[in-house]
């Protein structure tokens, strides 16, 4: 009776997550529409997507300047920070629960770095794959990130028999400074338009984005989560450790493969349309995991939409705190994440030397 109980109290306390978890999203989305430099009328915002959307309105007159700063600028901002946010959390929670460390994230070990040398790749050389056209940017920037994960899991490989978290940090900065590198090297070559393009891009943004930036993410995105969430029971086996998932059954070395995919086509999507944001993927996972406990059936949806509901929160702050200029989304996230960072790496140490 008492562990009956228990679970009830358990899933009344994950309903309760998913309920407050959907407000966080639907709370900052109404946030980011309605609060700007210029100001719109709440009723006009919601006609205006009223009618874009589903056909039908209520207002007679709307003056065209509103409805371009809602429907063609607001708009999509906002469901780019949601996509971004959304993506680089379920990135991070996968990436946490392969490897089971609440530290690991794309960002920590390399995978964003090696995303926006391939994003700046093509920007610099302003080159097209034929029959990709605009779909080469995320492309080209989902394989570099995975050949950069191969690559850093190659060196753990060479440095260590086991994956111990500190080696596979330390080789992801280490191949993120010599990939850092190579795009100073590629900023020095440019012209003062594309060093301008660039720099600005390597911030992270989702400012200045439009409609085309949200159907280049989406895709990747659907894909990179069906793939995750089919995949977490199989993340639950894997946090056991892999002799244990091997022996109910799971197959390793696919499943890792397949999880690594997933990952990465979510990453490497969104670091091509927002640029380098870090720290996204570490914080809120890790949040999630203190709330909801380990089960990565409720661990990746409400990492995803927490995650997404912060960025859409972090871009309002970065619009409006030195209003009318913008602050890079990037510095927001890492003044947040990085001393979250430190305390988990001091936490994880006085762990293992208690243990």
């Amino acid at each position: 009776m008492r562990s009956l109980f228990i679970l009830k109290c358990l899933k009344s306390k994950i309903t309760w997550l998913y309920f407050l978890s959907g407000g966080f999203v639907l709370s900052t989305a109404l946030l980011g529409l309605f609060i700007s430099s210029v100001q719109v009328p709440i009723s006009t915002i919601l006609h205006i997507i009223s009618e874009n959307a589903f056909g039908f309105g209520w207002l007679e007159e709307i003056p065209k300047n509103e409805e371009m700063i809602i429907w063609n600028i607001r708009l999509p901002r906002v469901l780019l920070g949601f996509c971004v946010g959304a993506s680089l959390s379920l990135a991070g929670a996968a990436f946490q629960g392969l490897l089971r460390n609440p530290l690991a994230d794309p960002y920590t070990i390399g995978v964003s770095s090696g995303a926006s040398l391939g994003a700046v790749f093509v920007i610099f050389f302003q080159f097209s794959i034929i029959g990709l056209g605009s779909f080469t940017l995320p492309v080209v920037a989902i394989i570099s990130g995975f050949l950069t994960l191969f690559l850093v899991f190659g060196l753990v490989k060479l440095s260590s028999r086991n994956l111990a978290i500190e080696t596979i940090i330390l080789s992801g900065i280490i191949v993120s400074a010599f990939i850092g590198a190579i795009v100073s090297l590629i900023i020095s070559l440019s012209d003062r338009d594309s060093m301008t393009q660039i720099i600005y891009w390597l911030y992270g943004s989702v400012g200045m984005r439009s409609w085309t930036h949200v159907t280049l993410i989406i895709p990747f995105m659907a894909l990179g989560t069906l793939i995750l969430f089919a995949n977490h029971r199989e993340l639950n086996a894997l946090a056991l450790g892999e002799d244990a998932a091997d022996h109910i059954g799971v197959d390793v070395r696919k499943r890792k493969i397949f999880i690594l995919i997933g990952a990465s086509l979510l990453t490497g999507a969104a670091v091509a349309v927002s640029g380098s944001i870090g720290f996204v993927g570490l914080v809120i996972p890790h949040l999630i995991r203190l709330l909801t406990g380990p089960n990565h059936r409720h661990v990746l949806p409400l990492s995803m939409l927490v995650g997404g509901a912060f960025l859409i929160l972090a871009d309002l702050v970065c619009r409006t705190i030195i209003a009318p200029k913008e602050m890079p989304i990037g510095v927001i996230t890492a003044l947040i994440g990085a001393p979250v960072f430190a305390l988990l790496l001091i936490r994880e140490r006085i762990g293992r030397r208690r243990s």
